[in-house]
């Protein structure tokens, strides 16, 4: 299948460019289709290929030697994952799993280190990206060490829930816990919580944010 252009222009790593500059870069381009629940990229291999997500949504995560799972990112259409192996060739940092069908677009390292060298405004993009995942990582350290559990709960409901972004993926709690670093059950008695207090409605399977503002006071509220 050809690679949509469109969705290439939404990218970061090629904003900017000209609509002949991206036809010349989707010819490099490949696209990978993923089903959900598979483990397409395993932590700690070598594959030299810096994925972006054109539908669905992808787990970036690390797991433990005792088999804890911490979730690092969900790439959604338009992010890109496997960046760090790609430009300094060594093995994958974290694993990626599919949390839907998900159609990802690939350049392999070669490739794109030709496309750099043709289009210098990619390495202008290339550095804004990796800047804001410093900035992400940073954030992510934050919260785990100094925010509590329901800070961090709060804060994945404003990202998540009922978002309106149609990635197909629904956060599970054990999800929410591979986050915001704890386990499933205090999830769920932080949800109970935030039900209890009229902020969230739980609906079966569903979480309904009622009080967005009042989230957003327990994300602020110091430790």
């Amino acid at each position: 299948m050809a690679i949509q252009v469109d969705i290439l222009k939404r990218t970061p790593y090629f904003s900017g460019l000209s609509p002949a500059a991206l036809d010349s870069v989707a010819k490099l381009i490949f696209e990978k289709k993923v089903e959900r629940g598979e483990i397409f990229l395993l932590e700690g291999e070598v594959d030299e290929v810096l994925y972006f997500v054109a539908s669905g949504a992808v787990k970036v995560f690390k797991t433990s030697a005792e088999g804890k799972e911490q979730i690092l990112d969900i790439a959604r259409p338009g992010d890109s994952f496997n960046d760090v192996a790609v430009f300094d060739g060594g093995p994958n940092p974290a694993a990626a799993q599919a949390m839907a069908p998900v159609v990802l677009y690939g350049v392999r390292k070669n490739h794109l280190e030709a496309i750099i060298q043709d289009y210098p405004q990619v390495a202008t993009n290339v550095i804004s990206v990796l800047a804001d995942r410093i900035r992400y990582l940073v954030s992510l350290v934050e919260d785990l060490s100094f925010k509590h559990v329901i800070g961090r709960i709060a804060k994945i409901l404003l990202e998540y829930a009922g978002s309106g972004t149609g990635t197909g993926q629904r956060l599970t709690q054990q999800d929410m816990a591979a986050m915001a670093g704890t386990v499933r059950e205090v999830v769920g008695r932080s949800l109970k919580v935030l039900e209890e207090k009229g902020i969230i409605k739980l609906d079966h399977h569903r979480i309904i944010i009622a009080d967005r503002e009042a989230l957003k006071k327990i994300i602020e509220a110091p430790s």
